[in-house]
């Protein structure tokens, strides 16, 4: 399966926010919202200024969109919007143990 399609504009993501779960891992913070059946896996990436200036922020957002993919790869992801928010030690954690908390999160939220 390749990547989810991306979630845009922001009544999208404060819809996930209000209506959906979160789970919060060491390395990043999972939102998850059902939808219906037949809808693909949508996805959106959320680091704030506190994490760091904007080349830490894309640096911490590529590594979501890669863990993401890496996860995305091995398993089905279908009828799901969710929102990855990076934290301060996204950037730092190893990305095996990324991964980890990916698939812990996803799980714990009910998106697999």
């Amino acid at each position: 399966m390749g990547l989810p399609q991306k979630l845009r504009k922001r009544p999208e993501f404060l819809r996930v926010a209000s209506r959906g779960r979160k789970v919060a891992t060491s390395g990043l913070v999972l939102q998850v919202l059902k939808t219906e059946e037949d809808a693909p896996a949508r996805v959106g990436y959320t680091v704030t200024k506190k994490v760091g200036n904007a080349v830490v922020r894309n640096r911490t957002r590529r590594r979501l969109r890669a863990a993401l993919a890496h996860v995305a790869h091995e398993t089905e992801l279908n009828a799901v919007d969710l929102v990855l928010i990076g934290r301060d030690s996204t950037r730092g954690r190893p990305f095996d143990k990324l991964i980890a908390d990916l698939q812990h999160a996803l799980k714990k939220g009910h998106a697999l």
